[in-house]
Parts: C-alpha cells; sequence; structure tokens
C-alpha cells in the first residue's frame, strides 16, 4: 500500500476506525428552520462515508438553544423532533462504511450577537463568561446557574446522539466559541471559581466534559477540539494551550488541535487556510500539544495530499489526519488515495465558494464538485441514453473539459476542438500565481480525464463554422470563453499597455513599476502575484472598494495581501496612459483634480465581453447546440463547470 500510515487502523475507546482519516466538522444551511436535519444533509453527509472516511462528523451541533445558537440555522439537539433524522444520518452513514460523529458546540456570547454565521433568529441574549459592551452590542455576563444548565446540557445532548446511533461525540473548545470564551484571559474577567487562574477558567469545560463522559459511558469515544494557539491577543497563547491539553488528557479519546477565532476576520482564513497559507500550515500545533499528552491528536489545516497525510502520520506529528473542504471537493478521496488513483482526485480551490453558498443561500456547492450539495437529487440517476451520439465541443477550457467528459462517460462520442495548443483555457493564467497551485493541479486531472475518457482532442483547431458543417455533430457544445475588454481609453495603443493574461502568463514582459486598471478579482490577484516578483503595484478601481464581486470568506483572505501588495485608488477612473503613467481623476465630489500614477507598465484587467454573434453563428449550425462558460454568461471557475456537467448529463 502507497500510504500504510494513512490507511493503518486505529481504536479509540470502543470502535476501530479501519483508517486515520476523519471528515472534519461541517455545517451547511441545509437545516430546517426547528433546527432538524434535512435529507438533503443526510445524503451530503452519506456520500463522506461513500468515499472512504473513516469517521464522519458533522458540525456545530447546538446543545443549549436558548443561548447558545451562534448561526441563523443550525442544528438544535434540544428541539422537539431533531431525533428522526439525527437516527436516519447516522443509519446511512454505517449502511455506507463509516462511523457516525457529531460536535457538541455553544456559541457562547455570539449566541445573542449578529455573527460571520449569522445576523438572523439571535438568542434573546448575548451570555459571555463577563459582561462587555461589543461593537455587536451588549454581553451579559453569564449566571452561574446557566452555567450549570448547560453543562447538563452537553450530557443530555450527548446521550441523545447516542440514542440515535452516533459512535462518537465531539465537545468543541476552540474557534472563538463558549468554552474558548471562557479561556480567554480577556474576555473572562469573572472573580468567581469560573474566572481568575487558568484552572478557574477551565472549569466550565472539565465539568462539562465530565458530564458528557457520565451520559455515554466510560468506553465511549469522546473527542475534544482544542486550539493549539488562538494566535489572537484575545485568547490563548501555545503554552496555555498545552495547558488545557494536559488537563483533558485522560478525560477524552481523541484531541483535535485547530487554531485562529472564527469570528475574528484577520483570523478566520487562519482558522480555515486560504490559498495564501500553505497546505498543512496548522499542523505543527498538533505536533506540539502531541508531545505533552498521552491521549491521540489529530490534526487540520486545509490537508488536500494523501502524500502530505502520509508524512504527517509517519513522523509522529499526528495519529489522525481530519479534511473538511477537501471532502467538498473531492469526497472519494480516500478510496482514490488508498487505491493509488491520487492523480484523479480533484483538488479544493479554498476559495470559499462553499462557505459562500451556505450564507447566501443555506445550501453548500462547490467550485470544482459539480455534485456538491445535489446529492440526494443525483440518487435517482438519469437513465441511459437512448442513441450514441456524436458531439463535438468547441473550446477546452474548464467548461468545455468537464461537457467533453461528462458525455463521454455517458457514453457519446466526443470530439474536443481547441484552438492553442494545449487544454485548460483561462485555468492557465488563472493559476500562474504563486498562491494558485490548486488551479494548475485542477487544469492537470481535468486533462487527464479528458484523455482516459476516450474523448478525441484536436488541438491547434480553429472550430469556424466551415469545421463544425464538416463535422457535422449531432450535438454541439459552445464553449469558446470571452475576450478581454479593450476600452477606448486614451494612450491604450501604448507599447507599455499589456493585457491582463498576457501579464499572468509573461510577468517577465513588466517593468518595476505596474499600474492595473481594474480591481475585480483578476487585477487584485495579479497585483499579489506581481509584487509577490518585487515590482511595485498601484490598482485603479472605479467602484468604492476592491474585489467587490468576490464571496466575503474568500474576500477576508485577499484584502489583506492586496494591502500588503499594492496602492489602491478607489472611486478612481483612468482619464489616459501617457509615457510616465496613467493619468486618473477621482470619481468622488470634493476631488476632481487629475492626478498622474507614474508606471513603466500598464496591465488592462477590466473584464471580458461574451462573443455573442461568434456564439450565435455556430449556435445555428446545429440543432441541438448548448453554450457554456463564459461565452455564455461571464463568470468564475463554479459556473463554468456545474453548467457543463448538468449540460452534458441532459444530452
Amino acid at each position: 500500500m502507497k500510504y500504510p500510515h494513512l490507511f493503518s487502523p486505529l481504536r479509540i475507546g470502543n470502535i476501530r476506525l479501519k483508517n486515520r482519516i476523519i471528515a472534519a466538522p461541517t455545517s451547511p444551511s441545509m437545516i430546517t428552520a426547528q433546527g432538524h436535519m434535512t435529507p438533503e444533509m443526510v445524503a451530503y453527509l452519506e456520500e463522506k462515508a461513500l468515499g472512504g472516511a473513516g469517521v464522519v462528523t458533522y458540525g456545530e451541533a447546538i446543545v443549549h438553544s436558548a443561548t447558545g445558537k451562534s448561526h441563523n440555522k443550525q442544528l438544535q439537539l434540544d428541539s422537539f423532533g431533531v431525533k428522526q433524522m439525527l437516527a436516519e444520518a447516522t443509519r446511512a452513514i454505517h449502511n455506507a462504511g463509516a462511523y457516525a460523529n457529531i460536535q457538541l458546540s455553544h456559541g457562547g456570547k455570539y449566541g445573542g450577537l449578529a455573527s460571520v454565521g449569522g445576523d438572523q433568529d439571535r438568542c434573546e441574549v448575548a451570555y459571555g463568561p463577563s459582561h462587555e459592551i461589543t461593537p455587536a452590542g451588549e454581553v451579559q455576563e453569564m449566571p452561574r446557574e446557566m452555567i450549570l444548565e448547560i453543562v447538563e446540557s452537553y450530557g443530555k445532548s450527548a446521550r441523545l446522539c447516542k440514542d440515535c446511533g452516533f459512535d462518537m461525540v465531539q465537545v468543541h473548545a476552540a474557534h472563538g466559541w463558549l468554552f474558548s470564551q471562557f479561556l480567554s484571559p480577556v474576555n473572562n474577567q469573572r472573580e468567581d471559581e469560573f474566572g481568575g487562574s487558568l484552572e478557574n477558567r477551565a472549569r466550565f469545560l472539565l465539568m462539562a466534559l465530565d458530564a458528557v463522559r457520565e451520559a455515554v459511558g466510560p468506553r465511549f469515544p469522546i473527542e475534544i477540539r482544542l486550539s493549539g494557539d488562538d494566535l489572537t491577543q484575545s485568547g490563548l497563547g501555545m503554552e496555555d494551550c498545552i495547558k488545557v491539553a494536559q488537563m483533558v488528557d485522560g478525560k477524552v479519546d481523541l484531541i483535535n488541535v485547530s487554531c485562529g477565532n472564527h469570528e475574528d476576520p484577520d483570523m478566520f482564513c487562519r482558522t480555515h487556510p486560504s490559498a495564501f497559507y500553505p497546505r498543512g500550515v496548522n499542523v505543527y500545533l498538533a505536533a506540539e500539544i502531541k508531545k505533552h499528552v498521552k491521549t491521540p491528536v489529530a490534526c487540520v489545516g486545509s490537508l488536500n495530499d494523501p502524500a502530505q497525510m502520509e508524512e504527517i502520520l509517519a513522523t509522529g506529528q499526528a495519529d489522525v489526519v481530519e479534511i473538511g473542504r477537501a471532502l467538498l471537493a473531492d469526497p472519494y478521496l480516500p478510496q482514490k488515495a488508498r487505491e493509488g488513483r491520487e492523480e484523479d482526485i480533484t483538488p479544493c480551490l479554498r476559495c470559499y465558494e462553499c462557505f459562500g453558498e451556505t450564507s447566501k443561500c443555506e445550501l453548500v456547492k462547490c467550485a470544482v464538485n459539480p455534485r456538491m450539495g445535489q446529492q440526494l437529487a443525483l440518487k435517482y440517476p438519469r437513465p441511459a441514453i437512448e442513441k450514441k451520439k456524436q458531439i463535438l465541443v468547441v473550446g477546452g477550457g474548464p467548461a468545455g473539459m468537464e461537457a467533453a467528459i461528462t458525455a463521454a462517460g455517458r457514453g457519446h462520442e466526443v470530439i474536443l476542438a481547441e484552438k492553442t495548443d494545449r487544454l485548460g483555457g483561462n485555468l492557465h493564467p488563472a493559476g500562474a500565481a504563486f498562491f494558485k497551485e490548486d488551479i494548475r493541479k485542477l487544469c492537470a486531472v481535468l486533462e487527464k480525464r479528458v484523455r482516459a475518457a476516450g474523448v478525441k482532442i484536436l488541438l491547434n483547431t480553429e472550430a469556424d463554422e466551415a469545421f463544425v458543417r464538416e463535422t457535422a455533430p449531432d450535438a454541439l457544445f459552445i464553449a469558446i470563453g470571452a475576450g478581454e475588454l479593450r476600452p477606448s481609453i486614451k494612450g491604450m495603443d501604448s507599447e507599455k499597455v499589456i493585457m491582463a493574461i498576457e501579464a499572468e502568463l509573461h510577468p517577465e514582459k513588466l517593468g518595476k513599476r505596474v499600474v492595473i486598471m481594474g480591481g475585480g478579482l483578476v487585477g487584485s490577484e495579479a497585483a499579489v502575484s506581481f509584487a509577490h516578483e518585487g515590482r511595485e503595484c498601484a490598482i485603479i478601481e472605479m467602484k468604492p472598494e476592491a474585489a467587490m464581486e468576490v464571496n466575503s470568506f474568500y474576500r477576508g483572505g485577499l484584502m489583506p495581501e492586496i494591502q500588503k501588495s499594492a496602492r489602491v485608488y478607489t472611486n478612481t477612473r483612468v482619464v489616459e496612459i501617457t509615457e510616465e503613467g496613467v493619468l486618473c481623476e477621482s470619481l468622488c465630489e470634493k476631488e476632481k483634480e487629475p492626478f498622474l500614477v507614474p508606471a513603466d507598465s500598464v496591465v488592462c484587467a477590466l473584464g471580458f465581453r461574451e462573443p455573442y454573434g461568434e456564439v450565435d453563428a455556430l449556435a445555428q449550425l446545429v440543432d441541438e447546440s448548448i453554450i457554456l462558460g463564459d461565452c455564455n454568461r461571464v463568470g468564475q471557475i463554479y459556473q463554468a463547470i456545474n453548467d457543463a456537467y448538468y449540460a452534458a448529463l441532459r444530452v
């Protein structure tokens, strides 16, 4: 076996894990208004089990919903009627070959404050360790009687989960929630037995663990999620986190080591690492905790590569790896790794589309996995094709490749025509930046799948009207992409002007001082990339802020990088490109005097425009024609892959 440590069994309490992979706690909002799981949620969890994880964990189940519900929609373990779908979930996970785990949580003060998780349906009062006034509202000191009531609720919830078939429970004591707040020497200013020394601040957590143990019995596995370092001035440092781990050593069966604070905007993208951090950035915290405890330790940190996971386990940094977003991108990652098919693992892009969709539509989706969030609907497969068709796909970008893969998988004969000498389309410029390795991997995975599917690939082939007529396909997929906008600004014909795609693919053509026209996602990421290579960058953006179209979670990680990388001129319009640089004017009423931003090179990143004329000319040649990707509607990777997958299923 290629990854012997990753696929070695491990006994935790009365269960024996078949491998060292746990599907980390996740909690998309596929929950009813009453706080119950939905069939969609059950199907979502089931697929992770089908994919080969040893344990599948549901995240942030609230034990005391009157005070602790921090998100708009959360599983509420004290809600009448919650048991049925919990039991359905454990049954589905078990039938698919995994153990079922559930995270017991309480939002603490965020139960009554607007938070990252939600701004509606909040608890009436925000209760935290101490009284405080925050920008989001007032927090009341949690009375001792309420502390005891919540301790009791942890025991009741654990017992309920065990009765419903869960094989483990996890107590959440990190990420800025209830126990993390009580452990904090800044948030906790109490003068009773729950405040003061670290031992006192940990008392609430230890009492809850004792209540859980009493409820589930001596051999039932209890996991705890702790910080290895809160990495904030208001939280615990590594030394105190080690002490807390030692306090729970022996009380639990697995210590899951994370970090940061979910509600701190600067820390969210470290708790859930963004693309600007290396894979496994938080593993060192688990490795340090492991040196000081006897209990097995699990690590997290945007892990995606089985080889890296194997190394972590082989070198003794952790006993278990827990995987979150990577199992949304590819739920079958464990199975593929076990079978030696790691090159077919769809990489997570760390784009936070999953988080963004949960907030926006109370569903879950993935930029690179069109099945994500659709598991229930896809349980009812489409009927087999009635007739094998010849399908011509024009354009080898992400939409074209996904359409070709899916249509060939359905049994059709597929030809893929690409006008350049390689497949990938705009994935190549999109993946050129130093922090976009995952897009480069995605491009390689899609290309391998196209070839493995038996698609006939024609490179350096201009699929014009004559070519389409000569090929005479039964169905035509048009995925020719979009053209870059080149506005009629005075001086655009200057040699110093470079279009964004060319600049991303050939940064060596840029001078020392680079002005980027356009502060959307393309321009903003380009500035980060160019600055990393030693250039002085400036962004000119007409909107009030840069990267406004990006989901808030990815933007939270991107904005600090932009601020480090470029001077950003917002509410600003380009007037002219001159020998010296870019002449601009402010769109604000009080600042109308034009000013010059010096530049050796000017990058045009002002967006794309769909080539509707060319698209329509091709579409009219074949009765069954489908338009995909940017040439249909300029979008991001999610739209390209999702639309292509489902379009190909319809043929």
